[in-house]
């Protein structure tokens, strides 16, 4: 939405040599029916995308009724990533809790009553106006727009104390941006005193799950994915295997929520291509291969859980990126249910907290040994 009726707080803004995240502007909202909550705010913030380009983001930080504090370091700060909305329009998350239709309210709660403050980041290409579309399963771009919205809290904060302590949870494409925060975060944002990463139904490998997908109810979702990585991607042709119906459909799937692309885009990719495998064409066999998780070692430990009837996400997923992160010697933990996609997604809440709490509790980065940082 780029006319009369756009929220000039969205408006696109020229980024020159600010570092990430630094916070461009803010602006208090109102919003409705969450436990714990105290105020929120909007935030427009500098992050980078996949390749280093300086863009802005937009997210919400909602701030807890009763704070969760200690002598020594500020209150503790959940980076909360979102299942997928769509690729444009209205259905960014810091707009959907604004309205009270955001999705993923039960988890976001479940943190504020913690005490704990919660951000969460629309994504790099959503929120923006003319940014779009969403470059989603674009990990690195994912994981930047996390951790800075985390660099922008902290930088924001006004408490005389270290810098608050840092914990990031999603689940499903929310999973992977967590994942994916954790393997980055040594080398992008070493300052933040990371300390536990939760991630649920983590899609490890884009490939499998489009394929998987593709020609289903869910080929929506397969078409996303290759629209949201295109953007990313923007440099290479990833275009050229697109025939002009396929062309004009990129463009609307581009502006298009969750339910529109998979009531209207719900053909398989063989309709909007000139080949029926698009994936195996040697540029986008490229770019998925280089979207697979686990190709870098976290230092923090890190909370898995899937649920083992999950039609959407198969847990063979989850468990390939456990096994992975287990050769690495990585302080991972795992959990499944014998549930679906949505049932685990409340099941292992519980569980993600408890890793939140143990990970808070241990001594500031900066104030005896720490050893995940």
């Amino acid at each position: 939405m780029t006319g009369a009726g756009a929220d000039p707080f969205r408006a696109n803004t020229v980024i020159g040599f600010d570092s990430p995240g630094t916070i461009l502007r803010t602006r208090e909202v109102m919003v409705p029916h969450i436990a714990g909550l105290r105020r929120a705010w909007q935030v427009i913030y500098t992050t980078k995308t996949t390749f280093g380009i300086a863009v802005p983001a937009s997210g919400i930080v909602l701030e807890p009724t009763a704070a969760t504090d200690n002598a020594i370091s500020g209150t503790p700060v959940v980076v909360y990533c979102p299942t997928f909305h769509g690729l444009g329009g209205r259905c960014a998350p810091s707009q959907l809790l604004v309205d009270g239709n955001e999705p993923d309210t039960s988890s976001i709660a479940a943190a504020l009553v913690q005490g704990w403050r919660v951000a969460v980041p629309d994504g790099v290409g959503l929120g923006i106006h003319g940014l779009g579309p969403h470059h989603w399963l674009a990990k690195k771009a994912g994981a930047h727009a996390a951790l800075d919205l985390a660099r922008a809290i902290n930088s924001q904060s006004d408490e005389p104390k270290l810098e608050a302590p840092v914990a990031v949870w999603g689940y499903a494409d929310g999973g992977r941006v967590a994942a994916a925060a954790a393997e980055y975060q040594t080398a992008y944002a070493p300052e933040l005193d990371l300390r536990a990463v939760a991630a649920g139904a983590v899609i490890r490998d884009p490939a499998s799950l489009i394929t998987t997908l593709d020609g289903g109810p869910w080929s929506g979702l397969a078409f996303a994915g290759m629209v949201g990585l295109a953007r990313a991607y923007a440099h290479l042709p990833v275009d050229h295997l697109l025939t002009d119906a396929g062309i004009r459909a990129v463009r609307a799937a581009s502006e298009a929520d969750l339910s529109t692309l998979l009531v209207e885009f719900l053909s398989p990719l063989a309709a909007w291509c000139e080949r029926p495998d698009p994936w195996n064409d040697p540029v986008w066999h490229y770019i998925l291969t280089h979207e697979n998780l686990g190709t870098t070692t976290p230092l923090v430990p890190v909370h898995l859980y899937h649920g083992l009837l999950d039609g959407l996400v198969p847990i063979e997923s989850g468990r390939a990126l456990f096994a992975e992160y287990t050769s690495r010697d990585v302080a991972v933990s795992w959990s499944e249910f014998d549930v679906t996609h949505l049932g685990a997604a409340d099941l292992g809440v519980p569980d993600v907290l408890t890793a939140f709490r143990t990970g808070f509790a241990r001594p500031p980065r900066h104030h005896g040994a720490n050893p995940t940082n």
